[in-house]
């Protein structure tokens, strides 16, 4: 089976990481081995080949390591909180293997018995993550996800991923995944290996997302200031000009509409702000949080979204705000969104106080009208978007330069070329009738003017004779 594990990562690898794959491996003793040593284990563990040779091998000529192994350490670590503290660390990979798990491999840890199972992986907050085999219903037969094995195979939640399984060992609750063989129908080292984000070529938005909603704001701003996959979207505003609310409402019409990978990050919100959220938000910070764990959130979130854009989902992250995080933070964090040329896509939509910089469109909003009670109420004069004719057609793009410059704007029809071909199929249809019309019509005249004639010539000849 084709496994990211090889040796050269592995040796790169640090050695908390090899210990954690030990474990999910099975391999006996391995906090006792030297990293080389560790790798050749785990490398051999790989290919079904014994190991516990290597570590008995290796504590018979350390044999005053073997004498204060597992149970001294166990009576350290339960002064620092005991077996209960090991038995919250099961999930995260970290819980070192006690004397009473030796037999571990012979459950199926390895071997030629490996039983293979595929799924749909979702993450947790702490890094790791299961594989749902029933998604999206959770079932005790889910197998858990390293947090080493989501970081080395860049998973994303709603990845499918296949791969062997070890059984659930004394203590633990779910069945641990030993490797990741493929990522969506995908061999899992081509999947690694692939093109970094940044060097995908880019093209400008160009398929508007459509938010369909009846609010004034979000119609106000989906035809004034559109903004299409890839898009980089800043909602900018002074204080109480209605920034917050008007991500709200944006994100209540994208979770309607579906089709994207939706997350929302709130960093520095207020508490009753996020209470008020639908859907609700992946992350949320209030503003006693440091400037640094909020931009580490934001930064968590931008690089889910590109790991789904590269691989060819379209996501959008919702952030409020950039007004508690440096410039260089949110600079980068803007900076991520992108439509890429080869496919996916990745939105971001910001609230600041200004506009940031390399934006594609500026929803300004204007304070004077939040409070005489239009809240919240677009700039036009400040706001804009650039190339709005790939998003909206020409027809659009003009009515929003006639609204800027202080006419009425009417919405033009949808510029859609998917239904327009609609009507010829429909059109083809009735010349397939003319023929059937032609042939019953033969068939009545010919049976019609022959019979009638020859009965009467028959029956006008037989009196003369």
């Amino acid at each position: 089976m084709p496994s990211v594990l090889d040796r050269s990562a592995l040796e790169q690898s640090p050695l908390a990481d090899l210990h954690l794959l030990a474990n999910e491996l099975g391999v006996d003793g391995f906090r006792r081995l030297r990293k080389p040593e560790l790798v050749d284990a785990i490398v051999a563990r790989q290919s079904d080949e014994p190991v516990a040779a290597v570590a008995e091998a290796d504590t018979e000529e350390r044999p005053e390591e073997r004498s204060d192994d597992d149970e001294p350490r166990r009576g350290r670590r339960g002064r620092r909180g005991g077996r209960g503290r090991a038995r919250g660390r099961d999930e995260d990979g970290e819980r070192p293997p006690a004397a009473d798990e030796a037999p571990a491999p012979s459950n199926g840890g390895g071997g030629g018995g490996e039983r293979t199972v595929e799924g749909v992986v979702e993450l947790l907050a702490n890094g790791s993550g299961f594989l749902r085999l029933s998604p999206p219903e959770e079932s005790d037969e889910d197998v858990y996800i390293s947090a080493a094995q989501v970081k080395r195979c860049e998973l994303v939640s709603g990845d499918r991923v296949a791969g062997p399984l070890r059984p659930a060992r004394r203590s633990e609750r779910f069945p641990s995944l030993v490797r990741v063989d493929t990522i969506n129908g995908k061999p899992a080292d081509e999947v690694a290996e692939g093109t970094r984000f940044e060097d995908l070529p880019v093209a400008w938005p160009s398929e508007r997302i459509r938010l369909g909603s009846s609010d004034p704001t979000v119609k106000a701003i989906e035809w004034l200031t559109p903004f299409g996959k890839g898009s980089r979207v800043v909602i900018a505003g002074p204080p109480r000009s209605g920034k917050s609310e008007a991500l709200r409402r944006l994100g209540e019409a994208l979770a309607a509409r579906g089709g994207v990978e939706l997350t929302v990050v709130l960093a520095g919100a207020r508490p009753e702000e996020i209470a008020e959220w639908n859907p609700a938000p992946s992350t949320a910070l209030s503003v006693a949080a440091s400037a640094e764990a909020q931009a580490q959130a934001i930064e968590s979130a931008i690089e889910q979204g590109r790991r789904v854009a590269a691989r060819g989902g379209d996501a959008v992250v919702l952030i409020d705000g950039f007004a508690y995080v440096s410039e260089g933070a949110a600079r980068r964090a803007l900076s991520a969104g992108r439509n890429l040329a080869s496919g996916g896509s990745l939105t971001v939509v910001a609230t600041a106080s200004a506009p940031v910089g390399g934006e594609t469109t500026v929803v300004a909003l204007d304070a004077e009208a939040a409070a005489l009670g239009s809240f919240p109420a677009l700039s036009l004069k400040d706001s804009g978007t650039l190339r709005p004719e790939l998003l909206v057609g020409e027809a659009g793009a003009q009515a929003i330069r006639a609204a800027r410059a202080g006419g009425p704007f009417e919405p033009p029809a949808e510029p859609e070329p998917e239904p327009e071909p609609a009507p010829a199929p429909a059109a083809k249809k009735p010349a397939a009738k003319k023929p059937a019309a032609k042939k019953p019509a033969a068939a009545k005249k010919k049976p019609a003017a022959k019979k009638p004639a020859a009965a009467k010539k028959k029956s006008a000849k037989k009196p003369a004779a």
